[in-house]
């Protein structure tokens, strides 16, 4: 840059650059502004469909898409001018290189999508395919990238893993001295935000969107938990749909009627560099560069350099709720953009001789977790949310745009949105100071290299156990789950507890022996895990009203003599789970349901939803009232019997029942034979008063027997080598009992229509064209080769079937257990019919990092195995598979 590099390191702050102070949008328009909106003076219609707040890349697309679908009566508001908000300040990048499959999903709509707008709707958007290259620093790093690119390649994205050599060959303005490798992502694209934007707003008028500018929404009106008008400073629109596309300023708008809706997001300032063309101008299509571990990207702008970055210690903004019309360049911080400059002459040495035009800052919003918020809100029907795309939204608004108009208009997107879902946040998330504090966690994580298994470090000790203290001093260490602690593991007196905390790898955990030893107590002795933070919910009524709604809503059979235990799932019409829970019988029309912990709000929603208005029926959350002790093992019956003196054997206490009774000096404890691991046990539902008293003795009583306290990771081992399916980890609301192995547990023979049925009969007769199995790695060495987590390939006799859902290793088998979807197509391409000796005679291989490993398929655990039953069951599975 005109300056050595030096002055910039001391003198950042300086303001003699030259054409520092021209300001210019970071990118040009190409095409000619055709009117989109109508004049602020026209009048606002007294009655849409649907109104869209916000006009920026993500209300068009949602616009667009709804139009495309056959919608009519749209309108679409903004408080400003069409795109004048975040998108004018938007980099311009659309790349597909994002941590969840659903994310760079959407990224590839995106492209796909910008790429045929300038034929669709004749506005230039400045599409170019330039390509990116992800760099590596280090091992870890390009091992993270080997990674992505075996799940992107399942999406059928095109990538590869490079050499430096190869990245000078692409991009030769690269420094590769550093460099271990790349992931070359060919079909990632760079575009013109507004003219995007434009041509959106372009299209969807010409499908009869109607489109305002200048116009703010004051707040929604709804009633009876339905959305019912939008209020603005022109006046009131009638609606049955409101989408709330607002950006920075969702959260308040969110905030702004009588009746609150949580929008977890918070605004951070955003740096980035423009320079002036290069003595040898940078050409258009050279990659874009994405160097996480310099903690900068970069791409060409106009014969020069368009470059920014995710800082260690970013600025948060507008914690008081500040409002602009317009997003303004704000302030200029060179001794804050000083580190990402550095990085970027380091990797770019050449830049050192160009001239600088302009230091960018401009809001970006964040979510708590790092995804985006999409979906309907719960509580109020009929009023959706897509915002807080941290950094992303024009990756992600295309596809987004798309699924949330197919929420819209279907009642459901096209894929399995969960982890976006807005409804994996409830009100405690809505706290600023907490979302400020948090945002300043998370801006520097979208570079940070992430490990399987990490956790966010603030935002922390907001939902505890009675017993977190006791359990804390015992060497617990912790995680957090829809802002609930749950212990992991349990750190034994001695061991070094801050080199725990820190071992982040791809490989063996320092923690496998001790969550080994957990595991080991839970089969020989006794063990005892705090899972309080479960959701539960009781459901009455003065008749039998709570039944009639629990069978209409769960596919098994929830009349049941009272004290009984029923698994079962809450579908939706598609057959799918939308919960997954269990339900005990407290009395003739009491229910007690326990969902994962992440189900709180979708749960209750979904129950909510589908709950007549009988003011005899009622339905409560109860999660805060009761502290949940899971003890397992085969002497918990020993334990319980001495702290109750009533016989807990089987014969006295059958399995899936539930007694209320005393435990030391607690009375109304509510005891159920089930363990959530396919161990012998029982859970406890402790009165939260009781809570230390009950813990205290268990402990007390259970020394004798071996007792120790263990954690959610030597749960999740026993679960998944039981082949124990888990809601938003295997199951989600695409998936069916019949794919999953549970047709035992629906009950079509039972009086009342249940939701899914029909679909669950129609897909019996035609066969499932998926089935969950259990892969066990075959040469796999625990101690050298990189662990399975997640979203690994799964290929049979070399052909891409499947990825894996959830995995652990297994202490009993010795082996890693991969619990997956294996789905068959046709030559055609069409799904084809999973039998069981489709499963049985395929050989098979998962796919880590690039590296294929072998395993064995089965349709049943290794139950054999663990009575060290010598007895093949292939001919039983067989028989048993068939006559389903």
């Amino acid at each position: 840059m005109r300056r050595s590099a030096p002055y910039f390191r001391t003198h950042v702050a300086a303001r003699t650059f030259q054409g520092e102070n021209k300001r210019v949008s970071p990118c040009f328009s190409h095409g000619s502004r055709s009117r989109a909106s109508n004049s602020v003076s026209a009048a606002l219609p007294a009655r849409a469909r649907v109104v869209i707040c916000g006009g920026g890349i993500v209300g068009t697309s949602v616009a667009y898409h709804l139009a495309k679908l056959g919608w009519t009566e749209i309108v679409l508001l903004e408080q400003g001018r069409l795109g004048a908000g975040t998108t004018r300040f938007c980099a311009g990048i659309v790349s597909v290189a994002k941590p969840l499959s659903v994310e760079s999903k959407m990224a590839d709509y995106s492209i796909a999508l910008y790429e045929r707008l300038e034929e669709e709707t004749g506005v230039k958007t400045g599409f170019v395919r330039t390509g990116s290259l992800c760099l590596a620093q280090n091992q870890d790093r390009l091992l993270s990238l080997k990674r992505l690119a075996s799940r992107l390649k399942v999406l059928g994205v095109s990538c590869n893993v490079i050499k430096p050599k190869d990245v000078a060959r692409l991009h030769p303005l690269v420094n590769i001295h550093d460099l271990v490798g790349a992931l070359h992502l060919p079909g990632d694209s760079v575009v013109s935000p507004p003219d995007v934007n434009h041509a959106l707003a372009v299209a969807s008028a010409a499908h009869g969107v109607q489109i305002y500018e200048h116009t703010s929404v004051n707040h929604v009106v709804v009633k009876k938990g339905h959305v019912t008008a939008v209020e603005t400073d022109r006046g009131s629109i009638e609606c049955e749909y409101f989408v709330n596309c607002a950006g920075q300023w969702a959260y308040e708008l969110g905030q702004s009627g009588e009746v609150k809706v949580s929008v977890p997001l918070h605004g951070c300032e955003h740096f980035y560099l423009l320079t002036k063309p290069l003595s040898e101008p940078v050409q258009n299509d050279s990659p874009v560069l994405i160097d996480m571990d310099g903690r900068i990207y970069a791409r060409a702008w106009h014969g020069g350099i368009l470059s920014g970055g995710f800082e260690k210690n970013p600025k948060p903004i507008f914690t008081e709720g500040r409002n602009q019309l317009e997003i303004q360049n704000m302030q200029e911080d060179w001794d804050h953009f000083e580190p990402m400059l550095s990085a970027l002459l380091r990797r770019m040495p050449g830049l050192e001789s160009c001239e600088i035009q302009q230091l960018v800052n401009c809001p970006e919003s964040f979510t708590p977790d790092m995804r985006c918020l999409m979906g309907e809100t719960p509580g109020i029907y009929g009023y959706f949310v897509l915002a807080g795309m941290n950094s992303s939204g024009l990756s992600f608004a295309g596809g987004a745009g798309k699924y949330l108009a197919e929420w819209i208009t279907y009642g459901y997107p096209s894929a399995s949105v969960w982890p976006l879902d807005i409804k994996r946040f409830g009100n405690l998330q809505s706290s600023r100071t907490f979302l400020r504090h948090r945002v300043m966690e998370v801006m520097p994580l979208l570079y940070e290299l992430k490990v399987p298994r990490w956790d966010f470090q603030t935002g922390r000790q907001l939902r505890t156990s009675p017993l977190y203290d006791r359990l804390d001093m015992q060497g617990a260490r912790w995680m957090e789950k829809h802002g609930f602690e749950r212990a992991k593991y349990f750190v034994p007196a001695g061991k070094d507890l801050l080199a725990l905390d820190q071992s982040k790898t791809f490989y063996k955990p320092d923690w496998f022996d001790i969550v080994g030893a957990e595991v080991k107590c839970c089969k020989e002795a006794v063990c005892v895990i705090d899972m309080s933070s479960f959701t539960k919910f009781e459901l009455t009524s003065a008749g039998d009203q709570a039944l009639q709604l629990l069978q209409r809503l769960c596919a098994n059979d929830l009349d049941v003599p009272v004290g009984h235990i029923v698994h079962t799932g809450m579908l939706n019409q598609r057959g799918g789970y939308e919960n997954d829970c269990s339900v005990v019988r407290l009395s003739k029309n009491s229910f007690f349901i326990i969902s994962p912990t992440d189900q709180q709000v979708h749960c209750w929603s979904w129950i909510k939803k589908h709950m007549p208005s009988d003011p005899q029926l009622h339905l409560e959350d109860v999660s805060w009232k009761y502290t949940a002790l899971n003890l397992i093992g085969p002497r918990a019956m020993d334990v319980l019997s001495e702290l109750s003196y009533v016989s807990m054997t089987p014969e006295h206490f059958p399995s899936l029942f539930c007694k209320e009774m005393s435990v030391g000096y607690a009375n109304g404890i509510r005891v159920m034979s089930m363990t959530h691991t396919g161990e012998p046990g029982f859970m406890l539902y402790i009165p939260i008063e009781y809570a230390l008293h009950v813990y205290n003795e268990v402990m007390s009583v259970g020394q004798k027997y071996g007792i120790r306290n263990a954690g959610y990771y030597a749960l999740r081992s026993l679960r998944i080598e039981k082949f124990f399916a888990f809601w938003g980890q295997d199951l989600d609301s695409f998936t069916t009992p019949l794919e999953c192995g549970r047709e035992f547990r629906v009950k079509f023979d039972k009086d009342t229509d249940f939701l899914g049925r029909d679909a669950l009969l129609r897909q019996r007769v035609e066969g499932v064209s998926r089935r969950f199995v259990m892969l066990v790695l075959e040469d796999h060495d625990t101690e050298l080769d990189v662990w399975p987590w997640w979203g690994e390939p799964i290929y049979r006799n070399g052909e891409l079937i499947g990825v894996t859902t959830s995995s652990a290793y297994s202490y009993t088998l010795q082996r890693h257990v991969c619990l997956a979807f294996l789905s068959p197509t046709n030559t055609d391409g069409s799904p084809a019919a999973v039998t069981a000796d489709f499963i049985n005679r395929g050989d098979y291989e998962v796919d880590i990092a690039g590296q294929k490993f072998p395993a064995k398929a089965k349709l049943y655990p290794f139950s054999s195995l663990f009575a060290q039953q010598k007895r093949r069951k292939d001919d039983m599975e067989l028989s048993n598979f068939q006559s389903k």
